[in-house]
């Protein structure tokens, strides 16, 4: 089938036989951060942003285990109450959702994202979901230009003045984007499997182990162990 060539935005877009396009990474890694890893991220402008953002979403979750039985009551309004207990768990739980992403923002700000996709591969998740997030991942970026340019034409004619008339044109944006995105996959997955793809990302070239990869997954063993014990004397 033929695929006219406006359905690339660019010829960076152009995926070759066998394998998903992904644009470079943008984000910085281990390699380009002077010092150990762990303090170039920790200084990166990215991180308390990221994790502020996230804490947003995952602090509605949290405050569900604040309400909890037993303990002492130590607030109450009708049957509205908050005990020891829940505190507790409360404490807990948070720290546990922060650790978590923190890890989770170390390794996306310091691991580009083919090696994230490969990561997958390793681990056995289906080629489909991997394509499925490498395109996204690589059309993101088309998808708000998309948006940009009609909300640009919405406001040069005048059509974003009252509340009104922007849910009305905002709804009609999503919808046509919608159908241009639907119909734009369409073509762009016809294009792939006329260039030879069969779903299967390429291999990337994996770094090898360095000092500060063996030390941080020793020390993450022993704080695993301790925790372990601790529990266990306790």
């Amino acid at each position: 089938k033929a695929v006219n060539a406006h359905v690339f935005k660019d010829s960076s877009d152009v995926v070759t036989p066998g394998r998903v396009s992904i644009e470079p990474s943008r984000v910085r890694t281990w390699a380009g951060m002077s010092g150990p890893p762990a303090s170039g991220w920790l200084v990166s402008p990215d991180a308390p942003k990221r994790i502020a953002v996230e804490s947003a979403f995952v602090s509605v979750v949290l405050i569900g285990t604040l309400f909890r039985e037993g303990g002492d009551v130590v607030w109450q309004w009708g049957w509205l109450q908050i005990t020891t207990t829940g505190l507790i768990v409360l404490g807990s739980v948070s720290f546990k959702a922060l650790l978590s992403l923190l890890l989770l923002n170390m390794l996306t700000l310091t691991t580009p994202v083919p090696m994230l996709l490969h990561g997958l591969a390793v681990l056995r998740v289906p080629p489909l979901l991997i394509a499925i997030l490498a395109s996204m991942y690589r059309y993101l970026g088309v998808l708000f230009e998309e948006f940009s340019a009609m909300r640009r034409a919405a406001v040069s004619r005048n059509l974003m003045g009252g509340r009104h008339w922007q849910r009305l044109v905002i709804g009609n944006m999503i919808g046509s984007l919608f159908i241009r995105t639907y119909e734009r996959g369409d073509r762009i997955h016809q294009a792939m499997l006329s260039r030879g793809y069969q779903g299967i990302p390429t291999a990337v070239e994996t770094p090898n182990t360095g000092r500060y990869d063996i030390a941080a997954l020793t020390l993450t063993v022993c704080l695993a162990l301790a925790g372990q014990i601790i529990s266990l004397i306790r």
